[in-house]
């Protein structure tokens, strides 16, 4: 009665998923305008290029400051730091703009001090139009220039727009007028906007983003690929080592239990994992924590498995805090998984019910890391058996979850060797979200290699007759 529960369940969980991020889709984008129709351009906000997730409001830098809307996002946006407010900058669909003005910034010395510091810290922007991001550096250092005025300010901005018929396809964004930062001055804030019409259709307007070149870091299709061959050699190796294995192990049993005269034989002479076949499914010590850490990685790897198939099916949206969203959302649908497994685990091991009032090449990635945890922790728990140590289960939920201690050592190394992130912030939130992530995949992967031993310490004694 409980598997069509659990399948009833499973489809309402990808349906309500489906339901949820379908507002999220890029019709929801779909902005279409009339020449001349007003066309906001928000600013959203800066931030230090070598510490990413070190950001502030745009305002927070003494730009002029327009008493513009703000435009709220959903729960992802909000963790993301976003917060976009109205420019104020007149821009009219297919209207270009040789140069207008967006203010007057009169510079002190806090003002001025405050660019400088920005600029030496490699300060970004984000803005947006119609949904699509653009983004430049506030200033820049000329090394050829004195201490006093090496700090410059772009006064001018150059918005690049090209559309489709009614609808915004692609923007870009250069800057121009670089002015020297120097108290009691006065700069001229300027913008220009120039449209040109394109044959890109909208559903392929984030492409992109996507293309290779865009991105620093590639995907390697020739590491996917030996990484797939070295699994499937792998799998292959294990499954040909364990049958030939067990099938010798099942024969020499099968000898003795036939052999009347192994009646008169030592009992200390016998050795294998058959002995322990009356303690290996004892209750594991501390069963609520073990049942708890399989159940919540159950989950996580359900969860990990859901967002990747709807990002592949193209159903997440890329827009804003979405991938985020469809995260937490997907969390809470899936959590009915860790309850169940937990509860199944909890009860099958003798324990009794106490009501008490978190794309296409990572799938493939992460399916070769479940065939390989799962593989590398059957050998593991095997040769624990075979050494007659019946305390299986626990070993093989931290050799698995030992994976994590890796992902978190390499982390370090990728800190100090391919970032330039500094200050106490940006490393208190880099290392802080990495132990969290490495938690979650330990939790993960031991649970998924406990589960693979589970199914094959049960196939293996089910086949043996025991006295």
């Amino acid at each position: 009665m409980m598997r069509p529960t659990v399948r009833s369940l499973t489809l309402f969980s990808f349906l309500a998923a489906f339901l949820v991020v379908s507002p999220a889709l890029a019709s929801e984008s779909d902005h279409k305008y009339q020449p001349d129709d007003p066309v906001t351009l928000w600013v959203n906000k800066v931030g230090p290029y070598n510490n990413p997730q070190e950001t502030y409001n745009y305002y927070s830098l003494p730009f002029c400051h327009a008493s513009g809307s703000h435009k709220w996002g959903g729960l992802g946006e909000v963790l993301g730091g976003n917060e976009l407010i109205d420019s104020q900058i007149d821009i009219r669909f297919q209207k270009n703009v040789d140069k207008g003005s967006i203010c007057e910034l009169e510079l002190d010395e806090a003002k001025v001090k405050q660019f400088k510091d920005a600029i030496e810290n490699n300060y970004w922007f984000e803005f947006f139009i119609d949904d699509l991001p653009l983004w430049g550096f506030v200033g820049e250092q000329h090394p050829d220039r004195n201490s006093d005025n090496k700090h410059v300010l772009y006064t001018h901005k150059n918005i690049h727009i090209r559309y489709n018929k009614d609808q915004i396809i692609h923007v870009n964004i250069s800057q121009e007028g670089p002015k020297p930062l120097e108290a009691g001055r006065t700069l001229d804030m300027t913008y220009s906007v120039k449209w040109e019409p394109t044959n890109i259709s909208f559903a392929r307007r984030f492409e992109v983003y996507l293309d290779y070149p865009f991105f620093e870091h590639q995907i390697h299709w020739f590491s996917i690929f030996n990484s797939f061959m070295m699994v499937i050699f792998l799998t292959g190796l294990v499954s040909m080592i364990l049958m030939r294995t067990l099938r010798n192990d099942y024969a020499k049993y099968a000898r003795e239990d036939d052999d009347l005269e192994s009646l008169e034989r030592d009992v200390s002479e016998e050795s294998g994992w058959k002995l322990v076949h009356g303690d290996v499914f004892r209750t594991p010590r501390t069963l609520v924590l073990l049942s708890a850490l399989v159940g919540t990685g159950a989950q996580l790897a359900l969860l990990v498995l859901l967002v990747i198939l709807l990002a592949i099916v193209g159903m997440l949206y890329v827009g804003r805090g979405a991938i985020v969203t469809t995260f937490i959302v997907c969390y809470a649908l899936t959590s009915f998984i860790s309850g169940y497994v937990s509860g199944a685990m909890y009860s099958r091991n003798g324990g009794f019910l106490q009501v008490y009032y978190v794309y296409g090449f990572m799938l493939l990635v992460f399916l070769i890391l479940i065939v390989v945890t799962v593989c590398v922790t059957i050998v593991g728990t095997y040769f624990l058996l075979n050494a007659e140590n019946y305390h299986w289960q626990w070993t093989s939920f931290f050799s698995a979850a030992s994976t994590a201690v890796y992902v978190y050592l390499y982390s370090v190394y990728y800190y100090y060797v391919k970032t330039k992130m500094s200050g106490f912030f940006q490393t208190s939130f880099y290392f802080g979200y990495t132990l969290m992530f490495c938690l979650g995949l330990g939790i993960l992967c031991g649970a998924v290699g406990f589960l693979g031993s589970h199914l094959f310490v049960r196939r293996i004694y089910r086949n043996i007759k025991c006295d």
